[in-house]
């Protein structure tokens, strides 16, 4: 027995070893993501039609041009509201046109090139830290580049901008088929969504699962007011269904509030016929009902009762008003500012700011390793290496490290599918139909991890490369060698010899986040000694605000999950200080709910000694590598409205407080 018990062991332990690593895993699984139809009916029209033209006109090659650009804009349609989806497509394809323009005037050129494409590595860096179009932009802006100067384009110059343009045009065009008849209908989904959210969140207080709603509800309200406001930049009536839309979203985030106070104490508002009301509401929203129903809701019991109830029913009024209060329309979240100034923003910034010159250099220095490599080391498809990187080093893909292990994965396993295209399948017109089929997937999986759009794009790559260079299957060992050497590339020179502050990534921006909630705790209640408080507008600003840092904190957490210790470990053990901070924005919004339908203000001396120990503990948080103790007493009524925050800061100060060791 003892013999079998011992083997047992010796197989576990051999097993533990075998199990890969957790951050992998992390990486591998799959994100539950529903398959987005209209993509990947647009996806297989738009990469399968530009190659059934080539070869219907003779020009194979001109239409796998076109493809490739088609592949551009499928990859860049992330958005939702059409407006934006313009920018998305259009935008890039700007660049891309600039990028493979370049490329092809230095291609053949030897050192010239590698100067050129390392310059151009610099830019793109830099202006990607910009936003999300920039992002994309600059993407193209390398990629298209780096494939002008590493494959012969057919024609003049000018050829392979033009067909790679209007490609990205093709798939514009399929995508915005369907403005007129659905123009604001993206917009009134979100805001529709955000009431259900609500209703969600509602249904939850009390529970366990409120934490996850709530975050649900936070990343809600970005997309509505990201999707309204950036409409709202251009129009600036004071009526009209857009006015309506943002008057409909604004009166959301009193019953957010009013959530909070629920979840604490509410009991009447815990009823079902409450989150039932709200989804109703979200039916109105989006049907446009304008007929407001009686609202039969439990009686209140108390103040979170009351201000949940006051919410609704004043949400209620506004969904059905026939014509939204101009009033109620204002931009909490501030307009956007006109095109011109936010140019000159986003111009300083990537001019002024450290980490744009950052990444800029760090991608320029990737860069022009891979193609010095490549100058001197004889390599089949010289530019693979270097589109490897790319990808790579994206900004806004997760860790650097995750996605070098997870393209060389996804890449295997989309070589895979691309041997066998190759070998079974001879081209020509039974292209079309294959290349309909891997477009489409495209869409369908990309949304399920960085590893799983590597696999579905890397045989689609192949497929158009093989009708420029007729290699077939030849191609899939070199592709296989070099996505290997970029991976090795980014690796080396664009992760472990730039070994960022952990503070510089994560810390800085948790210490500040506590930061701005010791300002919101100050906010909520004003001046020392002050029941009535800053003005309403403006803690909801500072909230909201506070929320949106928080969730792009818990998004840098998340990539910092998928690296290897020490990275790895550290953001575990610093996780649950995270979910801490949002717990005691929402005990401040609790408390002043409660205030604000009639419970007794707390006295200055408590608001002081709650702000004093978040600024304690996030000057802790800045200087310091490991979490920190902070001590301080915390004086107060142990039955006045804040003590549920005071117990929510002894919660952040125990996880702040490090381990006694053995």
């Amino acid at each position: 027995m003892a013999d079998l018990q011992g083997g047992a062991a010796a197989e576990g332990g051999r097993a533990g070893r075998l199990t890969p690593p957790a951050w992998l895993i992390r990486g591998l699984r799959p994100q539950d993501a529903p398959v987005p139809w209209a993509a990947v009916a647009r996806a297989a029209v738009a990469l399968s039609a530009p190659l059934a033209a080539g070869l219907a006109s003779g020009q194979p090659a001109y239409g796998a041009l076109a493809s490739m650009g088609a592949l551009s804009g499928v990859i860049g349609d992330t958005a939702d509201a059409y407006r934006m989806r313009l920018l998305n497509i259009a935008v890039p394809q700007l660049f891309g046109a600039v990028g493979v323009t370049l490329g092809t005037l230095v291609y053949g050129q030897g050192w010239v090139a590698v100067g050129a494409l390392t310059l151009v590595a610099l830019v793109s860096g830099m202006i990607s830290t910009i936003g999300a179009v920039a992002s994309v932009s600059g993407l193209l802006l390398l990629l298209n580049a780096v494939v002008g100067a590493g494959l012969p384009m057919p024609g003049p110059w000018w050829t392979a901008p033009l067909l790679l343009g209007l490609g990205g045009l093709f798939v514009l065009v399929l995508t915005l088929l369907g403005w007129p008849l659905r123009g604001r209908a993206p917009e009134v989904a979100a805001v529709a969504a955000t009431y259900r959210s609500v209703a969600d969140l509602l249904a939850a207080a009390g529970t366990g699962d409120y934490d996850a709603r709530r975050q649900d509800v936070t990343q809600s309200l970005n997309t509505s007011y990201d999707l309204v406001l950036a409409r709202r930049a251009r129009d600036h009536g004071r009526r009209g269904p857009l006015v309506r839309l943002l008057a409909q979203l604004n009166v959301v985030i009193p019953l957010v509030e009013a959530a909070a106070a629920a979840h604490r104490y509410g009991r009447a508002s815990r009823r079902p016929e409450i989150a039932a009301a709200v989804r109703e509401l979200a039916v109105a929203v989006e049907s446009g009902r304008r007929t407001a129903p009686e609202l039969v809701l439990p009686e209140p019991e108390g103040p979170a009762d009351r201000a949940v109830d006051r919410a609704l029913r004043h949400a209620s009024a506004v969904v059905h008003r026939p014509d939204a209060d101009a009033a109620l329309s204002h931009d909490r979240l501030g307009r956007p500012a006109a095109l011109g100034v936010r140019v000159r923003r986003a111009a300083r910034n990537v001019l002024m700011s450290e980490p744009s010159w950052r990444y800029g250099l760090r991608l320029a220095l990737c860069i022009g390793i891979a193609q010095v490599f490549v100058s001197l080391v004889p390599v089949t498809r010289s530019y693979w290496v270097a589109l490897t990187v790319t990808f790579v080093l994206k900004p806004d893909f997760g860790s650097v490290f995750s996605r070098a292990v997870l393209r060389a994965l996804g890449t295997a396993a989309g070589l895979l599918v691309a041997a066998a295209v190759l070998a079974a399948v001879p081209r020509g017109w039974a292209d079309v139909p294959v290349m309909m089929v891997l477009a489409a997937l495209i869409p369908a999986i990309s949304a399920k991890g960085y590893a799983f759009q590597t696999a579905a794009i890397t045989p689609v790559i192949l497929m158009l490369s093989d009708v420029l260079n007729h290699q077939g299957f030849h191609l899939v060992l070199p592709r296989l060698v070099d996505s290997l050497i970029g991976c090795a590339i980014a690796l080396v020179a664009g992760y472990l010899l730039w070994p960022e502050s952990w503070h510089t990534r994560i810390g800085d921006r948790l210490a500040k986040a506590v930061e701005d909630a010791a300002d919101y705790v100050a906010c909520a209640f004003g001046p020392v000694g002050a029941a009535g408080g800053t003005d309403q507008g403006e803690r909801v600003r500072r909230r909201r605000r506070l929320y949106r840092d928080l969730s792009s904190v818990r998004s840098e957490f998340q990539r910092a999950l998928t690296e290897p210790p020490p990275t790895g470990a550290r953001a575990a053990a610093w996780w649950p200080l995270v979910v801490a901070v949002e717990r005691i924005v929402d005990a401040t919004t609790a408390a002043r709910v409660r205030v604000d339908h009639g419970a007794e203000p707390p006295r200055g001396t408590e608001i002081t000694g709650i702000e004093e120990q978040l600024r304690e503990l996030a000057e802790g948080l800045r200087s310091s590598e490991e979490l920190v103790e902070v001590r301080a007493d915390l004086p107060g009524d142990e039955k006045g409205v804040l003590e549920p925050l005071r117990q929510e800061v002894r919660a952040a100060r125990a996880i702040a407080s490090p381990a006694p060791r053995s």
